[in-house]
């Protein structure tokens, strides 16, 4: 049906041209022959093709086209009276005696305008009456084309100020009420065309109507190019007129199109200093016109001309543009009952878009737009749409990019409450957003209110939301979310002690709260915060702040211990050991000697009930060593306590090679240089000979087990340790000592049942080099090594 419907358009057109292609070949004659006669018969018979109401729009364009290039070839000879012998004035009373009204239109346009053109009468009253006479045809389709023709041929002879067909007046008021009663019965004739046809073809009617559209608002173009439409003749006339045609049409389509029509080819400045009579006619529109694209135009072409200058800015003061916006959006919202949330948040994002531009400063209407947000979301039991939900994030986004500090954002009381409207996924989304503009702007939040706020904002990343959990999370998706929190957390940061341990206590708030898979992220940077905290404290006057203050790093210690205590029931026992023994070093460095023993038990504890993987223990007990090695705020007992635990828990590692290069490492802890009084050359040698005596059994063992002998390279690392003490003035620590064991170390290597080692060859034989360079350099270093034959 659908193509046997294109195939007789096409027939109707063909048939069309072809009888307009006839009539002009006679005519064509006539006007070479100067015959008025039939120059107008043969006219008005090509020109009555244009009666058909067969074809649609686009078909009915192309038979008028064919007919308007003829009716300029034939304008020409109208203007030529000394060819066809008759006056101006006598032409136009001739033209209307042709048969059908329609070619007796078309013909009078033509002439009217060669009448206007003579001067022979003024362009008012011909213009006044061609724009009643075509009246006549009240065919949408056809009374649209025709008035189309009229204000195409008598566009450059308006009577328009300061234009040679202006008369006597000299004013743009003519012309302007010609424009203006075109447009006015085009638009009618445009409405008309809905209700002609049966209803089920309402959707071809509305399209069709739509590709007529442009033949309408040409008037509006007209009107925005007269030169006398200044300021006051568009709002007091031409603005009216045109938005009284537009309400009172009904038509959603025509109200649409013409509203977006106004805002586009009029100057900037008429619609700001005519937005109330703009904004005004906007509630009156159809429910079913799209407003929100209509003002969101608007707002956008404000906008821009706000942007163009700044001396432009106190105009939009001065009319209290924002007010008038926000109260106009508000009454659309209001009458449109039934429109979506999508079109409500288009419309508050366009106004936020324009506030951020127009007054950035004002904070107040930034916070205003969010509060009507909020007002308008409220109703909803759950925000569903996915492009409204796009439109909010943008819109929160918006004043974070504009300002690129979000701790502007933090001062807009509903900005939260916005965030509280988005569905999980959402607020972690845009939660990211504003970490993110934080790191890229490197702001620094420093004060615990602003944190507080901040915490709030991001809470969908450091606790589950609404029966959310964390399994139900992307892996990789949840490390970079938590990652981000955790240098969010570096960024906070005063320099006045008080307020930045405020800020450390409202961070810990929230953070506690994220369970068992957040902690281990989160608590490390609140650590690590809090320990620079301590130092700031600390390095102030040279000495700890005293007690009476709230900040004290005794009171500090004592918060991260319950930190850490919860970190270590997630369980996450290894990180929380590493952050147990950070901060003893920094009780250390504090002179607190209570508190970096308690962090150090602490510690132990950790390692002797939680810590069961045998790579962890040893990963520990070395930290452990390390840590301690540098330690210098115990007294004697309480380091002896400590040093005894290490070397035993060394000695109690579940592999042979571990056990022994944890107990050559404790070795150190019985000869610190840096330290008066850690000088115990005797227990040193001891752990040393406990080494070997582990490094044997090792040997003996791989003996048994495998029939070749065991790890050769420990002795070579312990060969090394005593080189280390040797030459650290360890009494203990002889030349016959190192001799012995590198005998030794000859006859491990030397035997034919051992398994080569490359590592260890290649390391024992480093380690001679350096012994035969210390004998050949001289000094009495050279004479302590020169007993040892290598």
């Amino acid at each position: 049906m659908i193509l046997d419907g294109i195939e007789d358009e096409e027939k109707w057109l063909a048939e069309g041209i072809a009888g307009v292609q006839q009539n002009a070949f006679y005519m064509h004659r006539a006007l070479d022959a100067n015959n008025l006669r039939e120059v107008l018969k043969y006219s008005a018979l090509m020109l009555s093709e244009l009666r058909t109401s067969k074809l649609p729009p686009h078909k009915y364009y192309e038979l008028y086209v064919r007919a308007f290039d003829e009716l300029r070839k034939l304008e020409i000879f109208f203007t030529d009276e000394s060819r066809h012998g008759v006056s101006v004035v006598d032409l136009y009373e001739l033209v209307q005696h042709a048969g059908n009204i329609l070619p007796r239109l078309y013909l009078l346009c033509t002439v009217g305008s060669v009448y206007i053109k003579s001067k022979e009468v003024s362009a008012k009253d011909v213009l006044g009456d061609l724009v009643e006479m075509c009246r006549g045809v009240q065919h949408p389709m056809r009374g649209l084309f025709l008035r189309s023709y009229l204000a195409q041929v008598t566009r450059d002879k308006l009577p328009n100020f300061g234009s040679e067909y202006a008369g006597d007046t000299n004013t743009a008021m003519d012309a302007v009420e010609f424009v203006l009663q075109n447009f006015i019965e085009m638009n009618k004739l445009w409405v008309r065309m809905q209700y002609q046809g049966p209803a089920r073809v309402r959707e071809k009617q509305e399209k069709e109507r739509s590709e007529l559209r442009d033949l309408v608002g040409k008037n509006l173009h007209v009107l925005s190019q007269i030169e006398g439409v200044d300021l006051e003749v568009y709002r007091d006339t031409v603005l009216p007129r045109v938005l009284e045609q537009v309400v009172n049409c009904k038509d959603d389509l025509a109200q649409y199109y013409l509203m977006d029509c106004i805002i586009q080819v009029f100057p900037d400045e008429y619609h700001l200093q005519t937005l109330d009579t703009l904004l005004g006619a906007c509630p009156q529109l159809q429910p079913t016109v799209d407003v929100k694209t209509v003002l969101s135009q608007l707002m956008e072409r404000l906008s821009n001309y706000a942007a163009s200058s700044e001396d432009v800015l106190p105009e939009f003061l001065q009319v209290e543009a924002f007010t008038k916006l926000s109260s106009a959006i508000g009454k659309v919202i209001e009458a449109q009952v039934d429109m979506p949330i999508f079109g409500a948040t288009t419309l508050y994002l366009s106004l936020l878009t324009f506030t951020l531009r127009v007054h950035p400063d004002r904070l107040d209407y930034v916070d205003q737009v969010l509060g009507a947000c909020v007002k308008k979301l409220s109703e909803l039991p759950k925000l569903e749409d996915s492009r409204a939900i796009k439109q909010i994030v943008a819109l929160l986004s918006a004043p974070v990019e504009r300002y690129n500090n979000v701790v502007t954002a933090l001062t807009l009381s509903n900005y939260p409450r916005v965030m509280d409207r988005l569905d999980n996924e959402t607020n972690k989304l845009m939660a990211m957003v504003i970490i993110q503009s934080i790191m890229k702007n490197n702001t620094c939040i420093s004060s615990a209110d602003k944190v507080e706020v901040l915490f709030e904002l991001i809470k969908g990343l450091i606790k589950d939301l609404n029966g959310t959990t964390v399994d139900e999370l992307d892996e990789e998706d949840f490390k970079e979310e938590q990652n981000s929190v955790a240098r969010l957390i570096h960024m906070l940061y005063n320099d006045d002690p008080e307020e930045m341990l405020k800020i450390i206590c409202t961070v810990r708030k929230h953070v506690m709260v994220g369970g068992p898979k957040r902690l281990p992220f989160t608590v490390p940077p609140l650590i690590f915060a809090s320990l620079r905290l301590i130092r700031q404290l600390n390095s102030q006057d040279g000495e700890v702040v005293g007690e009476e203050l709230p900040a004290t790093p005794k009171k500090i210690f004592q918060l991260l211990n319950q930190t850490i205590e919860a970190l270590s029931s997630v369980p996450s026992p290894e990180l929380a050991l590493r952050l147990y023994l950070q901060c003893a070093e920094a009780a250390n460095d504090c002179d607190l000697e209570p508190v970096a023993y308690e962090f150090f038990t602490q510690a132990f504890v950790l390692y002797e009930e939680e810590i069961v993987d045998s790579k962890a223990q040893v990963t520990a007990i070395h930290l452990i060593i390390g840590t301690l090695q540098r330690m210098n705020v115990f007294g004697v007992e309480n380091r002896d306590t400590l040093t005894h635990k290490a070397t035993g828990y060394s000695a109690k590692l579940l592999k042979k090679p571990d056990q022994c290069r944890a107990v050559y490492a404790c070795s150190h802890l019985f000869w610190v240089d840096d330290q008066d009084g850690i000088k115990d050359g005797e227990r040193v040698l001891l752990c040393l000979k406990r080494a070997l005596r582990i490094a044997n059994a090792a040997q003996q063992m791989a003996n048994v087990t495998s029939g070749s002998n065991g790890p050769v390279i420990l002795f070579v690392e312990i060969l090394n340790k005593y080189l280390y003490f040797f030459e650290k003035g360890n009494p203990q620590v002889t030349s016959a000592v190192i001799q012995g064991l590198v005998e030794l170390i000859n006859t491990e290597m030397q035997s034919d049942s051992s398994t080569p080692d490359p590592a260890a060859k290649a390391f024992f034989a480093c380690t001679l080099r350096y012994i035969q360079f210390q004998k050949q350099k001289g000094g009495a270093m050279a004479e302590k090594y020169e007993p040892i034959k290598v």
